[in-house]
Order: structure tokens, then C-alpha cells, then sequence
């Protein structure tokens, strides 16, 4: 079976198909292109249709191949962590806008936001949070596998934080309400990083809650948040105290972003 002859057969998004063959051959997507005659050992061949009934049952690629690109850094990833968005790397962008000496990212998972600014701030201390063990071990990996110093706390948002505060708070929350139809074909990934409550505002005001005692004079809170709830959750912020209160519209115009700082 040559290159083409597998892509064709596998039915599936032809860009999907080309990662997916890549990772089965070692190949660059850009030699799969330029070779679609190329033969392909029976091994591979199995290996790549292994990857493509594994898509067609929904499985996302990043899990897949067990790493997704974020901010300029390949991670890895697993169904223990969320698969990072590209509309998440605005909290990093708005991060970044910001002075601060002392940043905390809650719910780390894979680690994606909190290694990107660590990337980009190598002077700033970092730390993140994540609930789950599991996650915890990915973000860990990550961080030794970019070469980034930073520290990690096991525990629900901002407890393991006791008596802490930073300049900076940023998080990407549950925020799915419950019973979401796009929860269904997010089934592959851990549903209690997606799933926010009723309303999906439940892990946001918990954390807003707590955000000003461990926020230094003039610090800001940031949060990500899905679409249509940005003035619910500028309510939920300016109910726990903080001030100068903004939404910010990801590269679609939605507004992904809410933020504020304490005095």
C-alpha cells in the first residue's frame, strides 16, 4: 500500500490523516506530500489504520499521538489533562500585558498556560494548582521536558495556597454547563475539567471568592470563560470586590477573557 492509497482509504479529515500517518511513519507531514508513492511496510500500515479506527471512534488526535502544541510548546497529553485550545493561549497573551513578579495558574492540567508564561517570564515565580494527581504528573513532565522551574501544589483551586498571594491569578475553569449537547463529543476528556454546574459558573465563583486573599495590593484575577457568559461572570468578580473589570474577545470576537484587580 503506498501513502496516498492509505489516506485515501482511511476516510477521515485529510489533515488528521496526514498527522496521524507522520506519527506511523516517522515521517514530516512535508515528505508524505512531497512521496505519495511511497510504499509502506505492513507494520506501518496496521499502525496508522490503528490510529484511524481510534479517530473514527471519536478519540481526539491530540490523545493519539499524546501531545498537542500550545503557545510555541508540544506537550504532552493525555485523557488524565483537557487538550489545550488555541483560544486559551488569549489569557496567556493578556498575562503577559501585565507586570507581575508572582503568578498563580489554577487547574493546571497539562500545565499548557502556566509553562507558557513561565516561558516567556523566566524571572517570574510560577506556580500551579490542579485537583487531580494525575493531571499533576503530566504538568510535572512537561515542565522537565521544557526546562522550566516551577512549582506545583496539589488541591482544589486556591486551598493549597494557604496564606499565599501573587500578583497574578489566572485560570481556565470548568465553565460547560451541565447537560451541554457539546459535552457529548467531548467524551474523551476529563469531564470534571469541563462540566461547571448548572449554569457552568460554579468552579468561577469559588474562585473569585477566594481570589482577593491571596491577591497582593493592585493584583489582577483573569479567567476564561465560554461564550455568552461574560457579563454573568463580570457580576460574579465584581460581587467578590475586585474592580476595573474587563471582558477581552478571542481571534473570533467572542469574549473569552474576564478579569479585574483588587486595590
Amino acid at each position: 500500500m503506498s501513502v496516498a492509497e492509505a489516506l485515501r482509504a482511511s476516510a477521515i479529515d485529510p489533515r488528521e490523516a496526514r498527522l496521524l500517518l507522520a506519527a506511523a511513519t516517522g515521517f514530516s507531514q512535508a515528505a508524505i506530500v512531497a512521496s505519495p508513492e511511497r510504499a509502506l511496510d505492513r507494520e506501518v500500515a496496521e499502525l496508522f489504520q490503528q490510529y484511524v479506527e481510534r479517530r473514527k471512534r471519536g478519540e481526539p488526535v491530540a490523545y493519539i499521538l499524546g501531545r498537542q502544541e500550545f503557545y510555541g510548546l508540544e506537550l504532552a497529553v493525555n485523557p488524565a489533562v483537557l487538550i489545550p485550545r488555541p483560544e486559551t493561549e488569549l489569557l496567556v497573551d493578556l498575562a503577559l500585558q501585565l507586570d507581575f513578579s508572582s503568578v498563580v495558574d489554577l487547574g493546571t492540567g497539562s500545565g499548557a498556560i502556566a509553562l507558557a508564561i513561565k516561558r516567556q517570564r523566566p524571572n517570574a515565580r510560577v506556580v500551579a494548582t490542579d485537583s487531580s494527581a494525575a493531571a499533576l504528573v503530566v504538568a510535572r513532565r512537561n515542565a522537565v521536558k521544557h526546562g522550566l522551574e516551577m512549582e506545583f501544589r496539589h488541591g482544589r483551586w486556591l486551598e493549597p495556597l494557604a496564606g499565599e498571594r501573587f500578583d497574578l491569578i489566572v485560570a481556565n475553569p470548568p465553565y460547560v454547563t451541565v447537560g451541554d449537547h457539546h459535552l457529548r463529543q467531548l467524551g474523551y476528556e476529563p469531564q470534571m475539567a469541563l462540566v461547571g454546574g448548572a449554569d457552568g459558573l460554579d468552579h468561577i465563583r469559588e474562585i473569585a471568592a477566594a481570589a482577593p486573599g491571596h491577591l497582593l495590593p493592585g493584583g489582577r484575577l483573569l479567567v476564561e470563560h465560554g461564550m455568552g457568559q461574560e457579563r454573568a461572570v463580570r457580576a460574579v468578580l465584581d460581587q467578590a470586590g475586585l474592580e476595573d473589570i474587563g471582558n477581552w474577545p478571542d481571534l473570533a470576537r467572542i469574549p473569552r477573557v474576564t478579569g479585574g484587580k483588587v486595590k
